[in-house]
């Protein structure tokens, strides 16, 4: 019998967004306009891919057919760990993507892989901060290799490193997104990577405080639970510049590959504009916390 985590993560991230309620508003509302701008960019929607790995095993190419599908629905595409051939398959598919690279102990390793993205084309490049650490408090290692922590001084170090915006990816406090804007980063995701620990704050519980910390400087993406696009309108009112959806798209991909990645991300931006539309909310411009009714308080 399986025995229920009343700490999982992702359950109490799920549960917090759908005690998230929204208020109507339909007097002097306009068709709403989900256009996405974003470093020097035009995309169709906010709604983005979340940045995975290994996807070999949902469609063969996995990582490229998802790139496909966020180039046939003008969408932000990301990528996590992977070789450096399959990166250039992603990016050659004329996808605009973020490369998330992992926080390698060698930085050597990180530096190399920053140049090669860099080389190859992307929108922006990052690091996933949160993968310093395994459960027990050890440094982690990912697929043979070692991770550590890194500091405010090393991600100035990787910022001035690359002419590309520089993403930190596992913002989950106030206190890293002062020292990310601190050290020059150019836009950050708010994540807990999928309950990589329990009990940790629902991204869009942290996210009111990270706005305001970051106040308007740099873009803030949020990930970890959207499915639809009602989330994607609740981060987006809270504050978010742009969400990523990973699982939600899975039986999309498995299924049709890139015409079902392209389906789903514009079912959700359809979905994303019907909420809009009933809100008063015109465009990503526009949003408006105060439409946001939490049960919880």
């Amino acid at each position: 019998m399986e025995v229920k985590n009343p700490g999982k993560s992702d359950q109490i991230t799920r549960d917090y967004l759908d005690s998230l309620l929204l208020e109507m508003r339909h007097l002097d509302s306009k068709k709403p306009d989900t256009t996405l701008r974003l470093y020097g960019e035009v995309f169709d929607t906010p709604i983005m891919m979340a940045a995975l790995s290994h996807l070999n095993n949902i469609h063969e190419h996995g990582m490229a057919e998802m790139a496909k599908g966020a180039v046939l629905a003008n969408a932000v595409n990301w990528a996590g760990m992977g070789e450096k051939e399959e990166l250039e398959e992603i990016v050659g598919t004329g996808a605009r993507t973020i490369k998330i690279i992992k926080p390698y102990a060698d930085n050597d390793i990180i530096f190399d892989r920053m140049a090669h993205a860099e080389k190859c084309g992307v929108l922006a490049v990052g690091m996933d901060i949160d993968h310093a650490f395994n459960g027990k408090g050890e440094y982690d290692k990912v697929l043979g290799y070692e991770m550590a922590p890194k500091s405010l001084e090393e991600i100035r170090g990787f910022v001035k490193a690359t002419k590309l915006p520089f993403v930190v990816k596992g913002v989950l406090s106030k206190q890293d997104a002062y020292k990310c804007v601190e050290a020059g980063v150019k836009g950050i995701v708010v994540s807990h990577h999928h309950g990589i620990m329990d009990y940790a704050i629902p991204p869009l519980m942290a996210l009111p405080e990270i706005v305001k910390a970051v106040n308007g400087q740099i873009p803030i993406f949020v990930d970890c639970g959207i499915q639809s696009g009602m989330d994607a309108f609740k981060a987006l009112a809270l504050g978010a510049t742009a969400v990523s959806v990973g699982r939600g798209i899975m039986p999309q991909l498995g299924g049709k590959g890139a015409e079902g990645v392209r389906e789903r991300i514009i079912e959700m931006n359809e979905e994303l504009k019907g909420v809009m539309a009933r809100t008063g909310c015109c465009d990503l411009a526009h949003m408006d916390t105060s439409v946001i009714w939490n049960t919880n308080r």
